[in-house]
Order: C-alpha cells, then structure tokens, then sequence
C-alpha cells in the first residue's frame, strides 16, 4: 500500500492529487507544522532523514522529492497514463518541467518568502529599519524581477501548447502546479497574465484536484 507523509500546506498536496488522477489507493499519515516556526515536526525524520514533505512509502521502498515521487509512480503505476511517448518532444518537455518547477520556478519564491518574514518579523527598534531597507532592497533589485521573468516565460509556452508538455494533461502540470499557485498567493500572479490564471482555473476544476483537497485537508500556501 502507497502512504503519504503528508504535511499540511505543503508540496505533499500534490502528492496526493497524482494519486488521484491514477486511481490508486492510498493511505495518509498526517503531519502539522510548528504554528510558530511552520517547520515540520520531528517526527518525519522517522521516515526520511531530512525530515521534509512530501516523502511517499510503497512496501519496501522510501521515495522523497516531488519530482523523484511523480516519476516514481507514473512509472511503476502510470501504465503510459499522464506522460508523453518515450522519446518524443513532448517527452523532452515533460522532463524538462518536472525538474524546471522545483530547480528554477521555486528558488524565487523561496526568496520572496524569506525576506518577506524579514521584513515582517520582530526585531529590535534600532534593527528593524536596516532589516526591512535590506530586505525591500534585495525584493525590488533582484527576487521581484527574478519572479517577474520566470512568470513571463511560462505565459509564452502555456501560448504554445494549452498544458506544460503538449496537448495533453500530463504529470508535468501537477508537478508545475505548486509554483503556480504559489506565485498566485505571494508572487504578484494574477490576471495579467491570462495563460497561467487559465492553467489554475482548469486544474483547480478537476474532479481529482478536489478529491486530493477534500483527503488532504485545508490547504494555505505559506505566506
């Protein structure tokens, strides 16, 4: 039996949608986060040795990392479901974008979050000014724009082809789907660019994207 470590708000979610696109059972062994540090509690390190979400166990084997999960499944379960032919340029894409989310599309955003906090958190009265200088410096300089290019760049290939790896709904849109919904809740995402909001509109529409919702529980993207 396939079981998710699943920790609330976090990229497990879509974890849990793959799962459900393919109609595979499940079990979830649920995980909440510190409400003042939001980190994972230790008790994932029991499963994985970094101790993060999400990290799936099937039998004998302990798979970590969104991508590394989605092409565990999709090839041991997928019977050729949600993944281009072997080969192909849709292929290529698929493969692309399923190391793209995470390698490229989320480093941003992670920074966003951070200097976010930097600026938000409490610090000393003579501390915090620096702080916050510093902080909206690095956002205006460097993280915005970043964000600001990666954004228009998938608008263009979503101007392409209507999913991330051709014609078709494939696991590089579930694995995609966790930047993008992202950038729309802390990364200026938002109907200015028409593509990606059309992508979120469709994939929050599918039955197994609500199923997914309704078994892991509220979802709130880290802000």
């Amino acid at each position: 039996m396939i079981v998710v470590h699943h920790l609330n708000n976090s990229r497990s979610q879509r974890v849990l949608w793959l799962l459900e696109e393919l109609g595979l059972e499940y079990d979830i062994v649920r995980y909440q986060r510190d409400p003042k540090t939001m980190l994972a509690p230790p008790s994932l390190r029991a499963i994985h040795p970094l101790g993060k979400s999400p990290v799936i166990t099937d039998g004998d084997a302990t798979v970590a990392e969104s991508g590394a999960i989605i092409e565990y499944l999709v090839e041991k379960y997928g019977n050729g479901r949600l993944v281009p032919p072997a080969g192909s340029a849709d292929k290529r894409r698929w493969t692309y974008f399923l190391h793209y989310a995470e390698g490229s599309a989320m480093a941003p955003l992670l920074m966003k979050l951070v200097f976010d906090r930097v600026e938000s958190s409490p610090a000393p009265f003579f501390v915090k000014p620096i702080a916050k200088a510093i902080a909206a410096k690095v956002k205006g300089s460097y993280i915005l724009p970043q964000i600001g290019q990666h954004l228009d760049y998938l608008e263009g290939e979503l101007g392409k082809s209507e999913w991330f790896a051709g014609a078709e709904f494939s696991a590089a849109d579930v694995q995609m789907s966790f930047p993008l919904e992202a950038a729309a809740a802390r990364g200026g995402l938002a109907r200015s660019r028409p593509k990606l909001m059309a992508f979120l509109d469709r994939i929050h529409a599918r039955p197994a994207y609500q199923r997914a919702l309704e078994k892991g529980g509220p979802y709130e993207l880290l802000r």
